[in-house]
């Protein structure tokens, strides 16, 4: 049987090129970067190369990396610390309803401590108005927290004009930038952005390393404390592996980036538009073009459940996700498509489809073979199906 993964929102396979360095470090240049003696300076010339190849994918110096456990640590990390180091300004933070939820719990276990959070809402498409973001800002407000693109629907949000905005107010800008890493170009000065998260499993590195960019003369209060690694911003002895791996995956990145980006547009838009041409009652789910991440397709399939969908598609070996992997275990549907305005039944039928570098045409094509079969048994079993087609024939 076929297999097909279309998963890579939710993590991807480590590049080759990265394997075998990241094997290196864990058998021949295993020291300590804080040691004295050679293995250990071997070690640090490591991690400091890592550091420039990470800082060169974004536009930052290498002095204004971080490295975390991952994006979730980066986002706590910027959260936590920004609100620990700014709290005699105020106590009011900005977020988005869309974030993923190592911010929204973030900031709401804040709201439950003391701080005034305002959420701002979205449009249909996923998009937040930087107007609205604008009028929210007060006088003791200290952080903006908003993504750079959606990991459910792929939204690209207007950074650079938000960023623009919080530049002017003197407000802390974090962006949550793990979907957007390699996707969507970056740069960090030109955005005006001051904290930024980034995560290396979604760009075929290694799982559990990831990065905060903390702009310079950005104050950031550290949430680990012991050895004073990483300028005692997040004590702890260094991930090495992993950190040369996130290095040599970011440096990857920038050099196959632009030409990926393109390629896969055009293996998202053919799947989007044959899911729409071939399946009836197919709502797509945020925008269409460049403002959607190249590699993301969302639809809502009506009286169809997503995890039907999802259990019957992984039965032809096609791997996709309803909804953020991080939150698969809830039966509740996507915070994402409610806030985008979907009723509850609607997002339950929701589906994604994130394409990754080793997907081909023919990829695409069996997806669109078994795909309509899949939901037209699936609707056969749909009493509320059943029921639309009773009511069509009664109006005929």
């Amino acid at each position: 049987m076929r297999r097909v993964y279309m998963d890579h929102s939710a993590t991807t396979p480590v590049d080759p090129e990265v394997a075998q360095l990241v094997m290196t470090y864990y058998t021949e240049k295993y020291g300590n970067p804080s040691s004295v003696h050679s293995f250990g300076q071997e070690a640090k010339e490591g991690l400091e190369k890592a550091r420039e190849q990470v800082a060169a994918l974004i536009g930052a110096q290498p002095s204004e990396i971080t490295f975390t456990s991952g994006g979730t640590e980066a986002d706590n990390m910027a959260i936590f610390g920004t609100a620990e180091a700014q709290k005699k300004k105020g106590k009011h933070i900005i977020t988005s309803a869309v974030e993923h939820h190592a911010v929204l719990d973030s900031c709401g276990y804040l709201a439950k401590n003391g701080y005034d959070l305002t959420v701002i809402p979205v449009d249909e498409e996923g998009f937040v108005n930087p107007q609205d973001i604008e009028k929210a800002i007060r006088p003791d407000t200290i952080l903006i927290s908003i993504m750079h693109a959606n990991n459910e629907v792929g939204t690209i949000q207007p950074i650079a004009e938000i960023g623009k905005i919080a530049k002017e107010k003197g407000v802390i800008f974090h962006v949550d930038a793990v979907q957007s890493l390699s996707k969507v170009p970056i740069d960090v000065k030109t955005m005006n952005i001051d904290l930024l998260t980034i995560s290396s499993h979604k760009i075929y590195g290694p799982k559990g390393v990831g990065a905060l960019y903390i702009r310079k003369g950005v104050r950031l209060l550290p949430r680990i404390h012991g050895g004073g690694q990483e300028k005692k911003r997040r004590s702890g002895t260094e991930n090495l592996p992993g950190i040369v791996g996130f290095g040599k995956a970011c440096e990857l990145a920038g050099e196959r980036m632009n030409a990926e980006i393109e390629r896969l547009k055009v293996l998202r838009d053919k799947l989007l538009d044959g899911i729409v041409e071939r399946i009836d009652y197919v709502k797509v789910n945020g925008p269409r073009g460049d403002k959607r991440l190249a590699n993301n397709v969302n639809v809502s399939i009506l009286y169809v459940e997503g995890e039907s969908l999802l259990l019957s598609l992984d039965m032809m070996g096609i791997a996709a996700s309803s909804g953020s992997a991080c939150t698969s275990g809830s039966l509740d549907p996507s915070h994402v498509l409610l806030a985008m305005g979907l009723k509850h039944e609607v997002a339950h039928g929701s589906l994604r489809f994130s394409l990754g570098k080793q997907n081909t045409e023919e990829d695409i094509d069996y997806v669109l073979e078994q795909l309509p079969k899949i939901v037209e048994r699936l609707r056969m079993m749909s009493p509320l199906y059943d029921k639309l087609l009773h009511d069509t024939a009664k109006a005929q």
